[in-house]
């Protein structure tokens, strides 16, 4: 999000922190108290007490920002958001410590730490909520894994830039969701091969085998969001391939099996990268697999044939050169812990670094690969960590989400791979090493997702309704019985000069 530049006085850090600092969009949960108006002082007096930011009564400067040792990845980066969003609206630049340090007179206390006031905060959450609270002497900001991001830009909103600062954070506990505003970004997440049963295989593992493998995650991430649905995958050749499924998920056509980009008559049909780039925002195809894989070539390329790698790479290069569109991955199978969160999310946290300065927004597809491939292979183990990884770039997207709240998410699949059927014992076996016609999952989150909560919809729609998100009036197949799922957005600029 975009910062207030920092103050060249004091007097000017007041004036812009009271000027260019607002309160979130949505309704606060909870109110703010004003300073008191300070009894009459001299020049030098006022600008001192002025500069004094009060927090809960405390000076602002007398705080120190702790994160918790016990989940860093998150943490740590929302205690640096939280230290850099104080600093750009008042000039004050707080101490960020871990909770592994001694602790410290006042303190604002990110994540599950060892301090008492994370053992009183106890707030029964669910879903994509949060908490907060204070003492005398702490505030505590608390959300499993990534929904720490949501508290602290939450606070940031809430209290770093109200009018004036000087707020008190509630007493007792406060549950609080995720800021959300009309998307300019929207990310699309596929599982290939990802059931519903893949989703579940978190289900067959213990805490500690979970730990060993990541962070700890219990459940698949797309269970937090707050709408849920399905699709049908179906191509023109019965049960889809990845090819057909990918370009039905990125042009709003059924196809033929191995066609890339292009419709039943073999001509090509325009990809969401293509429309966005054509609206003038940024664009991203990440895969885990080879980036001429079919699903990232259905984002990025048209050919008759999946096979045809020189025509893919040609289309990709093309759209390089013309837009900027990142196009990157190839990770590979996954070997370990470090295999899974590292190379992927350095590479993630780039982009999205790079997509957010347009202005336009962006769109950004990203495929985890190795959940299908295993599939094929009746590997479940190997099925897993493939969704392990999926979670956690899951978990970085949502992250983004909440200090971007503009963005919109979705999760979803080609098809299923497997077969994978759950046994009477609790686990999960698989009954095909093919792809299968079953239902897959959608997980959607931001604003306009809610059209996918609770119905079952074919695949051609999802890129129809994102595309009528963005003012386009995506002509695909049958669009009588299989519309886009919202009317067509006529606010963003330029839509009308994109001809899918």
């Amino acid at each position: 999000m975009k910062k207030i530049l920092t103050a060249f006085s004091s007097v000017l850090i007041i004036v812009l922190c009271l000027v260019g600092c607002s309160k979130p969009a949505s309704t606060t949960i909870w109110t703010t108290t004003a300073l008191q108006t300070p009894p009459p002082a001299t020049t030098t007096e006022a600008n001192e007490i002025e500069t004094d930011f009060q927090l809960n009564g405390r000076s602002l400067s007398a705080y120190t920002i702790v994160y918790s040792s016990t989940d860093p990845d998150y943490t740590l980066r929302a205690a640096k958001y939280l230290r850099d969003e104080i600093e750009a609206c008042t000039g004050l630049t707080l101490d960020v410590k871990s909770d592994q340090t001694t602790t410290f007179a006042h303190e604002i206390v990110v994540g599950e730490t060892n301090r008492r006031i994370s053992r009183d905060l106890d707030a029964e959450t669910a879903g994509l909520a949060f908490s907060m609270m204070a003492n005398d002497d702490h505030v505590a900001l608390e959300g499993d894994c990534f929904l720490i991001a949501a508290a602290a830009y939450y606070f940031v909103e809430s209290y770093v830039k109200a009018e004036p600062f000087s707020s008190d954070v509630p007493r007792e506990e406060t549950v609080c969701t995720p800021i959300v505003r009309e998307a300019k970004n929207f990310v699309l997440l596929i599982g290939d091969g990802m059931g519903f049963n893949q989703t579940r295989l978190f289900d067959v593992y213990s805490a500690a085998e979970l730990k060993r493998y990541s962070d700890g995650e219990r459940a698949f991430y797309g269970y937090l969001f707050p709408y849920q649905g399905s699709s049908r995958t179906s191509s023109l050749s019965g049960v889809t391939d990845s090819a057909a499924g990918a370009t039905a998920l990125a042009t709003g056509h059924k196809t033929i099996n191995g066609y890339v980009g292009k419709d039943a008559n073999k001509s090509d049909v325009t990809s969401l990268t293509e429309m966005a780039n054509a609206l003038g925002m940024a664009t991203a195809v990440l895969s885990t697999e080879v980036l001429t894989g079919a699903t990232p070539a259905a984002f990025s390329a048209h050919t008759k044939s999946r096979d045809n790698i020189d025509e893919i790479l040609a289309d990709q290069q093309e759209m390089r050169t013309q837009y900027g569109t990142h196009i990157l991955g190839e990770y590979g199978e996954i070997y370990s812990k470090l295999h899974i969160v590292d190379r992927a999310e350095r590479d993630l946290w780039s982009v999205l670094s790079d997509l957010s300065e347009d202005e336009d927004g962006f769109f950004m597809m990203y495929e985890e690969a190795y959940i299908d491939k295993h599939s094929h292979s009746n590997e479940p183990e190997y099925t897993f960590l493939a969704m392990l990884r999926f979670n956690q770039i899951i978990g970085c997207i949502m992250e983004y989400a909440f200090y971007h709240p503009e963005t919109f998410v979705l999760i979803t699949a080609d098809h299923e791979t497997g077969g994978l059927t759950k046994a009477s014992d609790g686990g999960y076996y698989y009954t095909t090493g093919g792809h299968t016609g079953a239902d897959v999952p959608i997980f959607a989150y931001g604003v306009g997702a809610e059209v996918f909560d609770g119905v079952t919809v074919e695949n051609i729609q999802i890129p129809k309704t994102i595309a009528a998100m963005w003012g386009i009036n995506l002509k695909g197949y049958n669009d009588t019985e299989f519309p886009s799922l919202v009317p067509v957005r006529s606010s963003r600029a330029f839509a009308n000069s994109v001809t899918p």
